[in-house]
């Protein structure tokens, strides 16, 4: 089976938590968030891809001091995809010789630590074996989420995003095993989650409402805020004790944590 290590899911630090990463059998980083920090020396050093969701500090603010601690180490760049979007973010803000050097010209331009590679909504990708598709997502700057197809089916990832039609349009195509969706605020901070276009559990049941009831999987929630867990998934939790319409039971519906490893 494919193993996703879930090195973070929170949507803040705090002792305990760390922001999004996920570790995909050993070769595949979804994310860099702070996460990635727990990984030795050897297991970032055998990270051969990132696919980047977005530009934001969570999900990016390991990645420049991982290549930093293992780029002397390896014989080839690591290739991190992204929007082309995210790549001029990463660029101008990140490794720009000011804030990070620019590892995408280190030691040389012709043999660099890192490669960019740029991607689109929709492309499918062949890496270290493992076929990823990039979904849509809604959100503040320019994002996307991740299908990643395992033995069992495809392991579903929703990136940051506000209510995202087309994105149920594609996974009820697909054979999806799990899904990892975020809900980042509670329903008393439903106007904050609207302008940052994150999820709350409200929203999160119209979205769930979209699911197609014929293909039940396992639903994990990532991404909530540390101070606010508790009080999200007890709201999770109500609206999904009202059966949705069309499916027989409740969603199977988890709290996702760091340390958790979902076998697909």
């Amino acid at each position: 089976t494919m193993k996703v290590r879930v090195l973070g899911c929170s949507g803040a630090i705090a002792q305990g938590c760390r922001t999004t990463s996920f570790l995909i059998d050993g070769r595949i980083l979804i994310d860099a968030g702070t996460g990635v920090g727990d990984l030795t020396l050897d297991e970032m050093r055998a990270i051969d891809h990132v696919f980047l969701t977005h530009s934001h500090l969570d999900h990016i603010a390991a990645l420049p001091l991982m290549l930093d601690a293992v780029s002397s180490l390896r014989s080839t760049p690591v290739q991190v995809h992204a929007l082309p979007e995210t790549i001029g973010a990463l660029q101008a803000h990140v490794f720009n010789n000011v804030i990070w050097p620019d590892f995408s010209r280190i030691p040389s331009a012709s043999a660099p630590f890192l490669r960019f590679n740029a991607l689109a909504v929709g492309q499918t990708l062949n890496a270290a074996g493992t076929l990823l598709e990039v979904l849509p997502a809604e959100h503040t700057v320019p994002a996307v989420g991740y299908a990643v197809q395992g033995h069992r089916g495809w392991w579903v990832f929703s990136g940051d995003t506000g209510c995202n039609p087309a994105f149920w349009q594609r996974v009820n195509q697909i054979s999806m095993a799990m899904l990892v969706i975020e809900t980042a605020f509670s329903n008393r901070e439903s106007t904050l989650a609207e302008r940052a276009l994150h999820l709350a559990p409200h929203t999160l049941a119209l979205e769930l409402a979209q699911l197609n009831p014929a293909r039940p999987c396992p639903i994990y929630i990532t991404h909530t805020k540390p101070s606010e867990t508790e009080l999200i998934m007890a709201e999770i939790r109500q609206f999904d004790a009202r059966t949705p319409h069309g499916f027989d039971a409740p969603h199977d519906i988890r709290w996702l944590r760091a340390g958790d490893v979902l076998e697909v």
